[in-house]
């Protein structure tokens, strides 16, 4: 003990007693700083997000009108949050041609659940599968319709353009012979 007291005498042993206290010290206070912040903050953070969450439900259903340039996607990611959605638009608004959307047109919003990729539209799909796994292009069709046709649901529509290697996927002409997956 009293070679202990000596060395403190010393005063760069006091400094240095000083210093290393003082670091523990503030380091000490940031950890618990850390520690009672985080769990505010998680709170915060999720008030925040069903405060926004509430704030886009009640702007839907809603009037979008259609700016030049704007397609369905375009539109469904702007409005409901993702792309993906534009099928529900469509149909909302009874559209026979999806694709074609003419600038100044109104167009109803619903209010729908955000769809993820290679979500379907419902839990049960009706596969109507021709028995000799092919399809003839009748006039106006596009690859979307054929799989929505076929499958029940039109994300299915790149496997189709894969299978028959079709260079442009937007192009095909009525009388073409689809082979489907």
């Amino acid at each position: 003990m009293v070679k202990e007291l000596k060395n403190l005498t010393n005063p760069d042993s006091l400094v240095s007693l000083f210093l290393g206290l003082a670091v523990v010290i503030v380091i000490g206070v940031l950890i618990v700083n850390y520690v009672k912040g985080r769990p505010q903050m998680k709170q915060q953070t999720a008030a925040q997000q069903e405060q926004q969450n509430a704030t886009e439900s009640a702007k839907l259903p809603a009037t979008h009108t259609v700016a030049a340039g704007e397609t369905l996607w375009s539109i469904a990611e702007t409005t409901i949050g993702s792309g993906y959605n534009w099928v529900d638009i469509a149909k909302a608004n009874n559209m026979t041609n999806p694709d074609h959307i003419t600038a100044g047109e109104k167009l109803t919003i619903p209010s729908v659940t955000k769809r993820e990729p290679g979500q379907v539209s419902s839990t049960s799909v009706e596969i109507k599968r021709p028995a000799d796994g092919k399809h003839t292009v009748l006039k106006g069709e596009s690859l979307w319709s054929v799989s929505l046709a076929v499958y029940g649901t039109g994300y299915r529509w790149p496997d189709i353009a894969k299978l028959n290697k079709l260079a442009n996927p937007n192009l095909i002409y009525s009388g073409n012979v689809l082979v489907l997956p």
